[in-house]
């Protein structure tokens, strides 16, 4: 017997939310972060290792080398793009220039998942139960609110928020990602459109990365578009295929193939979509079990298929939250789809748990930037020293703290306002979650921003650096392939880096090594220590700065 559609939702429920709303939560998710702070450790470090020895000439842009080092992911495309920002834009700061199309890449995702959405929803199998004496949401308007409810869903996920403000390869494959989901989504209505962007999509995950997702995807699609019942739909199989065939083609002559398998912990794993995921997993699972007689339908089947890919992915890489990262486009739009299905118990624990939770962390924020301020709250003071360099003065800013107070009132009244006065609003149960996400992320970006930096970047140790190395060497060796140290030095302190090449075998006279912070490592023949650098917060572990003699 077939189940009749959970989706019951009113006219007034279909009321989307108003464009300067959804315009300005954007803006504060987008822009917060993105202007005055250096690079930071590890990823985002690395990549832009590479985009500025691109884009200062110091490797070939059809094999991008730092200090002589491929990159360890065989991406092209981001560093590609990275780069000609910084070419294009001399006159801005490289780490601003290389971030800007990231910035618009991050926005498109968002606008892309808003129409995947629109278009899904738009399916007869998706529409809401016609009530007997009318009053059902219109096709379009309901739309339109679904569409806007995924979008909250995705900004509402943690662990988008610092992924997805970086310059690493894995938001230019967030970007293919939504691609291929807009493609699909849209192929009844557009389909030349989505042919070509589902094929675009595939080769843009390959180029930045990830070819073996590319393929797992696309077949992924193709399975989708072969059993629809839409014959449009049916003709988006070649606009796959034409996309599988390109990717696999780039991937063998440009050498993209990379095989990153590792034996998967399931407890870390677990925990880790736990927090990752928030709110969207939970969600996601309610409208599998609601929607359960709806899953071969593609309002349920093109978002599961990419939900279902990514996490496959995460897992055969052993919880690699990178990797799960491309799973958050389908799980917004599968918790989407369980909103017209929430009872108002489910969607009261969801509200109250945002409630407590980002309340909990902004005033959190806020009492860290008293102390880092007035010392007035001794415990918290220390907290922050251990992760400063002694150098370190914060500086007041009065904007920052007025865009801080701002955000912190507009949070006290979407509190009030979704807590006080019912509302029928599709989006009403995202409306917390995802305004804490952007406020929380906002208050860091403003009031702490400085001491993140530093606690963050590279910057202390860059400047112990200077103090220690003469200001005309060759080249400074970087062992153990440390590709984030090579970064700092070459790309940040201007010198030239060797790090593929043991020190026995280098012809650098300096070099500098990571070593455990109980012993210094053996001195290899020919070196001798100059000096012992640590960075403030760093606690796995400090710097040798070798001589040689």
């Amino acid at each position: 017997m077939n189940r009749p559609n959970p989706a019951i939702v009113s006219q007034a429920g279909a009321r989307p939310l108003p464009r300067w709303a959804l315009l300005l939560v954007c803006a504060a998710y987008l822009l917060p972060g993105q202007i005055g702070r250096d690079a930071w450790r590890h990823a985002d470090l690395v990549a832009f290792g590479f985009m500025d020895a691109l884009a200062q000439g110091r490797s070939p842009w059809h094999s991008p080398l730092l200090a002589q080092l491929p990159p360890p992911d065989g991406a092209l495309l981001p560093y590609w793009l990275g780069a000609g920002f910084i070419k294009t834009l001399p006159f801005l700061s490289a780490e601003l220039a290389a971030r800007l199309p990231f910035v618009a890449l991050l926005a498109a995702v968002l606008g892309l998942v808003w129409y995947a959405a629109f278009h899904l929803a738009r399916t007869e199998a998706a529409q809401p139960v016609s009530f007997a004496f009318g009053g059902e949401a219109a096709t379009l308007d309901y739309a339109r609110a679904m569409a806007d409810c995924a979008v909250l869903a995705l900004m509402a996920c943690l662990g988008l928020l610092q992924l997805g403000h970086e310059t690493t390869p894995e938001l230019v494959q967030l970007f293919g990602v939504a691609l291929w989901l807009y493609a699909l989504a849209s192929a009844p209505f557009k389909l030349a459109r989505a042919q070509a962007l589902s094929a675009f999509g595939l080769v843009t995950l390959a180029l930045s990365g990830a070819a073996q997702f590319a393929v797992l995807l696309g077949a992924g699609g193709w399975l989708v578009s072969q059993h629809s019942r839409l014959e449009g739909v049916r003709h988006l199989r070649w606009g796959l295929i034409a996309g599988l065939g390109l990717t696999a083609a780039l991937a063998t002559v440009l050498d993209l193939w990379q095989w990153r398998a590792q034996a998967p912990d399931w407890i870390s794993i677990l925990r880790l979509i736990a927090w990752f995921t928030w709110p969207c997993a939970a969600l996601a699972l309610w409208t599998v079990w609601r929607w359960r007689a709806f899953l071969t339908h593609r309002h349920v089947a093109v978002p599961l298929t990419l939900a279902v890919a990514g996490l496959s992915t995460a897992f055969a890489m052993g919880g690699n939250e990178r990797a799960l990262l491309l799973a958050l486009p389908g799980l917004a739009l599968l918790a989407a789809f369980a909103l017209p299905t929430l009872n108002r118990s489910l969607s009261a624990m969801v509200d109250w748990f945002s409630v407590f939770f980002f309340s909990a962390a902004a005033l959190a924020l806020w009492l860290y930037y008293v102390s880092l301020h007035t010392q007035a709250l001794p415990r918290m003071t220390r907290s922050l020293q251990r992760l400063l360099s002694p150098e370190f003065a914060p500086a007041f800013d009065p904007w920052a703290l007025l865009i801080a107070a701002s955000a912190t009132v507009a949070w006290l009244l979407l509190v009030r306002w979704r807590t006080s006065r019912q509302r029928h609003a599709l989006w009403r149960s995202l409306v917390l979650p995802a305004g804490g996400t952007v406020v929380v992320w906002l208050l860091l970006m403003t009031l702490l921003l400085p001491a993140l930096d530093e606690a963050r970047s590279n910057r202390s140790l860059l400047s112990a650096l200077r103090h220690q190395l003469p200001p005309q060497l060759d080249c400074v060796a970087v062992p153990a392939q440390n590709l984030s140290l090579a970064a700092t030095l070459e790309a940040q302190g201007g010198w030239r880096v060797r790090a593929d090449q043991p020190l026995a075998s280098s012809a650098c006279a300096w070099a500098l090594a990571p070593v455990p912070l109980e012993r210094a490592t053996d001195m290899p023949a020919g070196w001798r220590l100059h000096a012992i650098l640590s960075r403030p917060g760093e606690r796995s572990g400090r710097y040798q700065l070798l001589r040689r003699f």
